[in-house]
Formats: C-alpha cells, sequence, structure tokens
C-alpha cells in the first residue's frame, strides 16, 4: 500500500512493536554499547568486515537507534535509499563536501546559498587545494559555462535565503548528469512536503533539520539523504569528523517530524495569504514570495513545487530605523534569526550581517528587508497585526 506524506511522517522508519510495548521510539541515551564477551566482539567484527547488515551498535559516534529510527523517515520522506543525522546543518554539509572534494577538484556553487555554506567554500575548501566559483541561479547556460574538467560537485539551494530564488532543478540535474557531477541541494526551505529534489534528478538532499522538520525550536540536526552508495562515503567521514547527532535531539526530532504536513501546509496557506496581503499595501516596497506572479521565479516554482513555503521577505519603504520600528510594533512574531516553527518569527536581516552600512552594502542585503518566518497562527491574526504595525509608521 502506497502511503501518503502524511501518514509515513506519523509512521515511516518505526518499528510497529517498540521495546516495552511503548507508543513512541524510547530515547536510547547512551555513548557506549557494551559486548557480553570477547565472542560477541570477534561475531560483531566479522561482520562488519564482510559488510553484513548490522546487528547492533558498537559507540554512540557510529550510532544510536533513536537516531536511526530518524533517518529512516527522512528518507522516506524524502524517497531516498539512505539518510544521516548530523550534530547540524552546516555539519551535514562540510562533511558532505569534504567527503566528495579532494585536492585539485572543482566545485560550483549557485548563488544564493546560505552565507556560512558560501563562506565555507570561499574560505576553508581552499586551505585543502580545492577550487570553488559561484554561477548565477537563474542562468543554466552560466551554470554549464563554469563546469571545468576538475568539477566534482554542483551545490544549490532552494528556495534561498532570503530572497526566496528558486533553481530549475531538473536542467541543473542535466548539467550534472552530462559531466557526471554530483548534485547537492540545501532543501531546508522547500521540507520534502514541497519538493523533493531526488524525483527531479540531484543526488544529495540536506536539511537543516532544526527549521522545519524539528518545527519547535528546540533542538539543533541536520541531514543528508540520497542513494545508498554516496551515503556509505559520508558515514565514514561522519564517524571521523565526529558530527552525529545525539540521541536527545533524534527523540525531540522525531516528535516533530510527525506533524510535519500539517504544520507546513498551515505555513503555506499563511504564506500565500500573508504575501497577498503585503503586495497590496502601501507601505511595502517589494515582496518576495515564490506563490506571487511578481517573483522573478513564480513559474519555475509552480512546476516543481507543491506549495510555496512559509517565509515571506519584504522591504518596508523607509530606511534601517523605520523598518527597525516596524519589526519593534509587531506584536505577534518573535525576533531572532531562524525559521521553521510553530511561532512566527521576523528579523531585520541586514542587523545580523553587521552594523557596518558598508559591510551591509557588500552583502546585498537591503536595509529595509524584514524576513517573516510565518508560524502555524490564525492568518487573520497575522495580517491584522501586520497592518498596525505598518499603520504605526
Amino acid at each position: 500500500m502506497t502511503k501518503r506524506f502524511s501518514t509515513q511522517a506519523v509512521h515511516a522508519g518505526e518499528e510497529r512493536r517498540k521495546p516495552y510495548g511503548a507508543l513512541t521510539t524510547p530515547i536510547v541515551q547512551t555513548s557506549t554499547y557494551t559486548f557480553e564477551d570477547t565472542a560477541e566482539i570477534r561475531r560483531f567484527m566479522q561482520r562488519k568486515e564482510a559488510e553484513a547488515p548490522k546487528e547492533r551498535e558498537e559507540y554512540g559516534r557510529y550510532g544510536n537507534p533513536t537516531q536511526q529510527a530518524v533517518e529512516r523517515k527522512i528518507a522516506a520522506l524524502e524517497g531516498g535509499e539512505r539518510c544521516l543525522l548530523f550534530a547540524t546543518g552546516m555539519s551535514a554539509i562540510t562533511t558532505a563536501l569534504l567527503t566528495l572534494l579532494s585536492e585539485g577538484d572543482h566545485l560550483i556553487m549557485v548563488s544564493g546559498a546560505y552565507r556560512r555554506t558560501q563562506e565555507f567554500a570561499r574560505e576553508f575548501l581552499p586551505r585543502w587545494g580545492v577550487e570553488a566559483s559561484l554561477a548565477p541561479i537563474d542562468d543554466v547556460d552560466a551554470l554549464a559555462a563554469a563546469v571545468r574538467p576538475t568539477t566534482r560537485v554542483i551545490f544549490s539551494e532552494t528556495p534561498t535565503n532570503p530572497y526566496l530564488r528558486v533553481m530549475d532543478l531538473a536542467r541543473m540535474a542535466a548539467v550534472a548528469q552530462a559531466h557526471d557531477i554530483v548534485t547537492m541541494i540545501d532543501s531546508t526551505f522547500a521540507t520534502p512536503i514541497n519538493l523533493r529534489p531526488l524525483e527531479h534528478g540531484l543526488d544529495l538532499v540536506i536539511h537543516s533539520a532544526t527549521k522545519y522538520l524539528g518545527g519547535h525550536n528546540d533542538l539543533l540536526a541536520g541531514a543528508v539523504v540520497g542513494a545508498a552508495d554516496l551515503l556509505d562515503e559520508i558515514e565514514n567521514a561522519r564517524g571521523v569528523l565526529g558530527g552525529v547527532g545525539g540521541p536527545m535531539d533524534a527523540y525531540l526530532l522525531l516528535r516533530g517530524l510527525k506533524t510535519l504536513d500539517l504544520r507546513v501546509r498551515r505555513q503555506n496557506e499563511n504564506g500565500v495569504r500573508v504575501a497577498q496581503f503585503l503586495a497590496d499595501h502601501p507601505a511595502i516596497e517589494r515582496v518576495y514570495y515564490p506563490g506571487l506572479p511578481s517573483h522573478p521565479d513564480h513559474a519555475v516554482a509552480q512546476r516543481q513545487m507543491t506549495g510555496f513555503g512559509g517565509v515571506v521577505s519584504f522591504e518596508v519603504r523607509g530606511d534601517l530605523a523605520r523598518t527597525g520600528r516596524f519589526i519593534d510594533r509587531l506584536q505577534l512574531p518573535y525576533v531572532g534569526p531562524t525559521l521553521g516553527g510553530v511561532e512566527g518569527i521576523a528579523q531585520q536581516q541586514a542587523l545580523f550581517v553587521s552594523l557596518d552600512p558598508e559591510e551591509r552594502r557588500a552583502s546585498g542585503l537591503a536595509d529595509n528587508l524584514v524576513r517573516y518566518a510565518l508560524g502555524i497562527e490564525d492568518a487573520e491574526d497575522i495580517i491584522a497585526d501586520l497592518e498596525q504595525a505598518l499603520a504605526s509608521l
């Protein structure tokens, strides 16, 4: 029987009959797994050296039953053969890239990727002899022209932060497949509810599971999903580099995933309604939301996404100070640097980059830009709150 997203979110990856007859998968809170005797160690090592399926765990850095239940569930939601859980989204990205790239290799990073991901490519990878170059998100011909004989990975993000640009994944995959290049996509903003990149021909999907997958702003985690052969390599690197997710965060993530479909659908609805309201408001200069026809990637988003997400970015008419006053007069959202939770969070993103005007301009972020990561509050209440804050300017 083919199970739909909401059913998979609740049931996939977990044993039907759990220890002690518990309904929920337990937190296996241990760093060490003991052996009955040396004979059991021999049996374990024989299976390991023969690359046979694991029957038990060895050490917490290499695996945990709670973590593995999460991995199976995320793999099912993304339609991937395997998933690996990491301590953070950045750990997932850096470990995957360090696994796939070697000295003399070249990485193409598509514009709009998270600034810390770009920083890793620009400032850290060259230390190990890896070159990185940037390609535009909206020009596949330029992407193809950026390919070199040494190109091993193309990395993109969709939708991007904060302007919500959307990569044409099928065209990106076609460029990569023509040159035998591995493709990676950070799909944190989309979630598997709105987009399943593996179905568009990509190789690896990355999530900051801290965001929508967890959904409650109470954990840190990252995930990589894809084919088993690639994941086996990355798993070995995870064991060496040590970025494995802990059992408590895995348990919280497992709990959050059960309501992912419900939460994201509500956030999609809120996103469309808020974006439309803001687009019509005279105090708003511009709205960035792929669900609006005015967005440069609206046609691509319509073609490959089933929902447009719960983040709306927009520019308030005015300067840095006026935009700050608007945010301070909002009563519903919290002010902070994250997204994807049940509570709305708004931020003036330029302030998180620098207090120096020159550095902010160099970042490409407008002083009057607001990123509103919508929660699951009622859309009428969100809009009323926006209305009162804009009216008070």
